[in-house]
């Protein structure tokens, strides 16, 4: 079994793994095509095993255009043939850990997440649960032994638009640093596993910056479109920073500050993320997740009409 990155002469042996609707997989032949063309697949990102010259598996980190190492792993594919759920594992966990060490030589200290696909319902599809299992135990192998499950949810037009906040005035901040502040602010209890296991390795201040340099200079939604949320009297409750990624306009980041929490706030600024993206952005699909556990964002999606369409599971290296 031979281990390595693609050339472009792989391109047509490699594409026929990459079926439509599978379980953890985010790209089909199609995606990965148009992926490769922007810039956001790349063959030194995409790592293939072969057997006597024929691809048996595939693995494709994405990542933006502009960088330099990939952000996540997002699809992960071992033909039917290669045997059992033990054998496909374990060539899959070969297949990670192999690029994983380039991509250690290349500079990066831990391996990218990888953030697997599954239908909201998964649990109740035993296809789904056998596609997830080896994906799982690769991964675990190959260092990624921290999960997350996140709920995905979209909204369209048909949902309704929602009118203007009857509590909270909106203003944008040109100022980076007052939503320094916010951000600092509200990660005391937030419920973001993310941002909450980052602030207790580097600090609250550090995560803070990092947060809002990830939604202004990731993310591809205008700075423009973050607002403060205020009560009639300019107390600051909370903030949202509506967003764009790479394939559709997404609630980004809401945050009500830790005195005002438990008054349903965040209903304000999820209406006022929706209405502002759908009226003056332009928006017809709009998408967010939420981690699992944070059920006060989940149950705000609901009550705003998102539909819980996917869910998300991040495997993570320690």
């Amino acid at each position: 079994m031979h281990f390595r990155s693609l050339t472009a002469s792989d391109l047509d042996r490699v594409l026929p793994l990459l079926r439509p609707g599978v379980v953890g997989a985010w790209a089909d032949d199609g995606t990965f095509r148009k992926g490769l063309a922007k810039g956001e697949y790349r063959p030194e990102w995409t790592w293939m095993a072969e057997d006597g010259g024929e691809p048996c598996a595939v693995a494709l980190w994405w990542g933006t255009p502009d960088a330099n190492r990939p952000s996540v792993l997002d699809t992960l594919h071992v033909r039917k043939t290669a045997g059992s759920q033990e054998t496909r594992a374990a060539l899959a966990a070969r297949l990670l850990t192999t690029a994983h060490t380039a991509f250690a030589a290349s500079g990066r200290d831990k391996p990218p997440d990888y953030h697997v696909l599954l239908p909201a319902d998964w649990r109740d599809h035993p296809e789904a649960v056998a596609g997830l299992a080896w994906r799982q135990e690769a991964s675990r192998r190959a260092g990624l032994t921290v999960p997350l499950e996140r709920l995905r949810y979209e909204w369209t037009p048909e949902d309704g638009t929602p009118g203007p906040s009857d509590r909270l005035c909106f203003r944008p901040e040109p100022d980076d640093e007052v939503f320094v502040r916010l951000f600092r602010q509200v990660l005391a209890g937030t419920l973001d596993v993310g941002s909450r296991t980052e602030a207790e390795m580097v600090g609250a201040d550090a995560q803070a910056r990092a947060d809002l340099a990830f939604y202004r200079d990731s993310m591809q939604g205008e700075r423009s479109w973050w607002r403060i949320g205020e009560t009639p009297r300019g107390e600051p409750v909370g903030f949202a920073l509506p967003s764009r990624n790479t394939t559709s306009h997404v609630v980004g980041y809401l945050g009500v500050l830790p005195r005002h929490r438990g008054h349903g706030y965040v209903d304000d600024l999820l209406a006022e993320t929706t209405r502002l993206l759908s009226s003056e952005a332009g928006a017809d699909l709009i998408r967010a997740d939420t981690d699992l556990p944070n059920h006060p964002m989940a149950a705000a999606f609901a009550r705003a009409g998102y539909r819980n369409f996917a869910r998300r599971l991040v495997l993570s290296a320690p």
